[in-house]
């Protein structure tokens, strides 16, 4: 019980220094996984393209093709962005796009898949070749293709590239840009202010979604694929890897850092909402010595803060919720952190931490 005295009494704010949550995330463990995350998680989007991009490298990879013409990769391109016309028409924050425009009518039937391909060629690549690997306006130093447009019509596929699709994480990659993509699109299609615009947490369901004025529900994407990039694929707790392939041996599940168990103390605490939600691997949310519904060691406090820096140094709307939900400052979400933390000590009483971490991603 010293222990949990010495927690309850502190009163000192945890402190992090953190100059940009978007650096920390990559220089923490620079990786190919941490280059690629900051490419669909941080960076600025004013249309789809980036991760449309992604998704068909994702797709392109299992070919093994290191020359890559534009006409192949336009069917994979485009065939995602078509895909989502159909259920979100706003894919730029431009007025206009001929080449949404021809997306919009082979959807309709009004153009052929080959008309569509050759304004592919012309029109859908123009920008985000050229950004595709710029994050906080500078260019990473990791490249997963080249652009050789210029002199033989294509891009050249990279090792690294072919290196990302050999590691553990990969799998999650396509599930992680849809749910980015899905975020994005959703706030653009709502056409209301990112700061009047809060992402809510179903529990049952594990999803994310908003209720327009009219209290219109618009279910949005899985919590874990929205929450999983920003943990790098990590169990919040021990850092071992998870998964957020429904199949999977190791899939991930949605965790309430301040446990839920808490609605039954009538405290003043949205446990639902974002700044609460970690993904743990299934040993340390319900295994044998898990967490269960005792409150983790106040070191992860801070770990908490760190994860919800990076969503919040993403763009909207999880930030503008993150900000909603914790304050406007780096000096008020600490404090607010805090607080809950002594709020739910006092009622719950025991820490707990697992008995094993692995190197630290974050």
């Amino acid at each position: 019980m010293a222990d949990n005295a010495e927690n309850t009494d502190k009163t000192e704010l945890f402190g992090l220094g953190l100059d940009s949550a978007m650096n920390n995330f990559i220089e923490y463990k620079p990786s190919n996984e941490s280059y690629w995350r900051s490419i669909i998680l941080f960076g600025q989007n004013v249309a789809s393209y980036k991760f449309a991009l992604a998704q068909a490298l994702i797709e392109i990879s299992s070919k093994e093709k290191i020359f890559v013409r534009l006409d192949e990769l336009a069917e994979p391109y485009v065939l995602n962005i078509l895909k989502h016309l159909q259920v979100t028409d706003k894919q730029s924050t431009s007025r206009t796009s001929r080449f949404l425009d021809a997306c919009r009518a082979f959807n309709e039937n009004d153009i052929t898949r080959d008309k569509l391909i050759a304004e592919t060629v012309r029109r859908g690549f123009a920008n985000v070749i050229d950004a595709f690997h710029i994050v906080n306006q500078s260019p990473i130093p990791t490249k997963f293709f080249i652009d050789e447009r210029a002199s033989a019509n294509g891009i050249r596929i990279t090792d690294e590239l072919f290196k990302l699709k050999e590691t553990p994480q990969f799998a999650n990659f396509p599930l992680e840009t849809e749910a980015r993509w899905r975020l994005v699109e959703t706030a653009w299609s709502v056409g209301v202010s990112a700061k009047m615009l809060e992402v809510k947490h179903d529990e049952k369901a594990e999803l994310m979604f908003i209720e327009t004025r009219g209290k219109h529900r618009i279910n949005i994407t899985s919590s874990r694929d929205a929450l999983n990039g920003y943990q790098k694929g990590k169990c919040f707790y021990c850092f071992a890897d998870i998964s957020i392939e429904s199949r999977s041996a190791d899939l991930a599940e949605v965790d309430h850092f301040f446990p839920h168990t808490l609605v039954n103390a009538n405290l003043n605490i949205n446990l639902n909402g974002i700044w609460n939600l970690v993904l743990a691997c299934q040993n340390c949310n319900r295994g044998a010595g898990g967490k269960s519904a005792r409150i983790p060691h106040l070191k992860y406090l801070e770990r908490l803060h760190t994860r919800n820096s990076f969503l919040i140094d993403s763009l909207h709307p999880l930030r503008e919720t993150l900000i909603q939900q914790t304050g406007n400052s780096e000096t008020v979400r600490q404090r607010f952190l805090q607080e809950q933390y002594n709020v739910a000590l006092s009622v719950l009483l025991h820490t707990w931490q697992p008995q094993y971490e692995n190197e630290a991603a974050f």
